[in-house]
């Protein structure tokens, strides 16, 4: 079980929008983040992703389940982002399966986030949703 994935989860945590500075504790000035809908590289594109994420939800928490290090340095956290967006399924709670892949030396120098957009996102939208719920009633 790694230590860091834990600690690292614990301090991701606890973000918000009144603590993103805290983000350079946790990653280096040339992180690399990914994720299904967004790249960035370096810390202050990373808080300004960060800024903008936690601007535009009511609500944003992540509840981490798994903490996988396959090698020095290198592991996975599996986790459920749980969030509510005014213009999204009504202000209702979305909640969103994934895991992040992560890199790191004493600090995260690269962070790749793996998740369905569609739940994340298109699945709520209004026109787009009900385009692919009907997508996804024909193929199952």
């Amino acid at each position: 079980m790694s230590s860091f994935l834990r600690q690292f989860a614990q301090r991701f945590a606890q973000l918000d929008k009144d603590n993103l500075q805290r983000l350079g504790e946790l990653y280096t000035d040339d992180v690399r983040f990914t994720d299904p809908l967004h790249e960035v590289q370096g810390l202050g594109q990373l808080r300004g992703y960060f800024a903008e994420l936690y601007a535009n939800v009511n609500e944003l928490r992540f509840d981490f389940h798994g903490f996988d290090q396959i090698a020095e340095g290198e592991g996975y956290l599996r986790w459920v982002m749980s969030y509510r967006h005014p213009r999204l399924a009504g202000g209702r709670l979305i909640r969103v399966d994934g895991c992040s892949h992560l890199r790191w030396r004493d600090k995260v120098y690269c962070h790749r986030d793996y998740f369905d957009a569609g739940a994340l996102l298109y699945e709520h939208l209004p026109v787009l949703g009900r385009a692919i719920a009907w997508l996804k009633r024909r193929m199952g």
